[in-house]
C-alpha cells in the first residue's frame, strides 16, 4: 500500500473540488491510501471515500515556522507516509513541503497557472481562451508522484428522487454576487412552479433569507439550520441549485445535483466551473470584453458600474430551469 500525505487548508470551495479527485484516484488505484489534512470543519465532505484517511487541523494552532515544524513532524510521526503532495502551494505549505524535502521525501507541489490566468484577466486582453480545470491540476499532483488517474469529469447522482430548487445568492466577494434583488425575483417567479430552499451562512445572511422565506411561497430558508453533513444530503435531494460561483456550485457537483451557476467578474474559463457541471448552464454577460476582471472576485469593479451582475437578464436563469 502506497500511502500519500497531502494537504490543502483554503477556502471551502476550492477543498470540495478535491473530493472528486481523490475518490476517482483511489478507484483507479486500490494499491494507494491517501492521507487528507485540512481544517477540521471540512471533515464531512470526505466521508465516504474509500482508503482516504482526514485528519482535521485547527491551522492557527501551527503559527511560524516552528508551528509547521511541529505539524510536520507529527504528520510523520502518525502516519509515515511514502510521498508528500502539496495541493496548495502557498508560503505556509512551502515550508512544510520544504521540511519533508529534507527528510528525503519524493514530493510533489500544485501548479496554480497564476501567469495563464493574470493574462486572462487582463482587460486588454481580448482572446479569452479556456485554461486547465482545476480538478486537472489536483490531480497532476498526483500524476507527478506516478499515480495514473483519468478523471471522468462527470458527477455522481446520489439520491434517487429528486424535487425542489437551491438557490445560494450569496458570495464571498461582491465580484461573484448577483444584486439580491435580482436573486429574490428569481427565487419569486420560480415558486409560482417550484419548491424553492434557500441556502447561505452567517447571521446576517439567514437574517435576509428568513425576510425572502416570509415574503414568497413555497419558500423555505435552510440556512444556518443545518449541519454540514444534512445540508450536503438536502441538496443531492434537490433537482437543481442556483448558485453564484461558490461553494454552493461545488456541493452540488460532489453530491450530483446540477447546478445553474451565475458568474460575474469571474469566468468559468479560469477552471473553477463546477465538476462535471455543463458550461450551458452558466449565466454570464458575454459581451463584456472586461470579463474576466479578477479569478477570485475580489477586485474592485474596472468600469464602476458592475455591469457583469447588474446586467445579467434573470428571465435566462429562469429558462434554463
Amino acid at each position: 500500500m502506497t500511502r500519500i500525505l497531502t494537504y490543502r487548508f483554503s477556502a471551502f470551495g476550492d477543498v470540495a473540488m478535491i473530493a472528486p479527485v481523490f475518490r476517482e484516484i483511489l478507484e483507479q488505484n486500490p494499491e494507494v491510501e491517501i492521507i487528507f489534512v485540512s481544517r477540521n470543519n471540512f471533515r464531512d465532505l470526505f466521508e465516504g471515500i474509500p482508503n482516504l484517511i482526514f485528519k482535521g487541523v485547527d491551522i492557527d494552532d501551527y503559527k511560524g515556522f516552528w508551528g509547521i515544524r511541529k505539524l510536520a513532524h507529527q504528520l510523520t510521526k502518525e502516519f509515515q507516509p511514502d510521498l508528500i503532495a502539496d495541493l496548495h502551494n502557498v508560503i505556509r505549505t512551502k515550508i512544510l513541503l520544504g521540511i519533508f524535502k529534507r527528510r528525503g521525501y519524493k514530493i510533489s507541489v500544485l501548479n496554480k497557472g497564476k501567469e495563464e490566468k493574470e493574462h486572462l484577466t487582463d482587460i486588454w486582453n481580448l482572446e479569452k481562451e479556456p485554461l486547465q480545470h482545476t480538478t486537472e491540476r489536483y490531480a497532476d499532483v498526483f500524476r507527478d508522484l506516478g499515480i495514473q488517474v483519468k478523471l471522468s469529469h462527470q458527477y455522481r447522482q446520489l439520491a434517487e428522487t429528486k424535487a425542489g430548487i437551491g438557490l445560494a445568492p450569496f458570495a464571498q466577494h461582491r465580484g461573484k454576487m448577483l444584486p439580491l434583488e435580482k436573486s429574490f425575483e428569481v427565487a419569486r417567479i420560480l415558486s409560482k412552479k417550484h419548491q424553492i430552499y434557500f441556502f447561505g451562512g452567517g447571521k446576517a445572511e439567514v437574517e435576509i433569507l428568513d425576510q425572502w422565506a416570509s415574503q414568497i411561497p413555497n419558500a423555505e430558508n435552510l440556512a444556518g439550520k443545518l449541519t454540514l453533513k444534512e445540508e450536503l444530503q438536502k441538496i443531492s435531494e434537490l433537482e437543481t441549485m442556483i448558485s453564484m460561483d461558490s461553494a454552493n456550485m461545488h456541493l452540488a457537483s460532489w453530491v450530483g445535483t446540477r447546478c445553474v451557476s451565475v458568474w460575474g467578474s469571474t469566468h468559468s474559463y479560469a477552471g473553477f466551473l463546477g465538476y462535471g457541471q455543463s458550461e450551458r448552464d452558466v449565466v454570464q454577460v458575454k459581451d463584456l470584453t472586461c470579463r474576466p476582471c479578477s479569478v477570485f472576485g475580489d477586485k474592485p469593479c474596472y468600469r464602476g458600474d458592475w455591469a457583469c451582475l447588474e446586467e445579467i437578464d434573470i428571465q435566462k436563469i429562469v429558462d434554463i430551469i
